[in-house]
């Protein structure tokens, strides 16, 4: 089961946005890939999905 860590996506993109010379949607991307997800897109609505639901995926 896939648990977002968001301070942890944070950090990683922001490093990878800044120090990596990335995009943001790169380090965006990357973030939500090193915490299992396709792309930063299925972070963003695995997170609005639990809002709305106020229940895991």
């Amino acid at each position: 089961m896939l648990i977002p860590d968001i301070d942890a996506f944070e950090e990683r993109a922001a490093i990878a946005e800044f120090d990596g010379g990335l995009s943001r949607r790169a380090a965006e991307d990357l973030a939500a890939q090193a915490q299992g997800f396709a792309n930063a897109d299925a972070y963003w609505q695995w997170l609005a999905d639990y809002v709305v639901t106020r229940k895991i995926p």
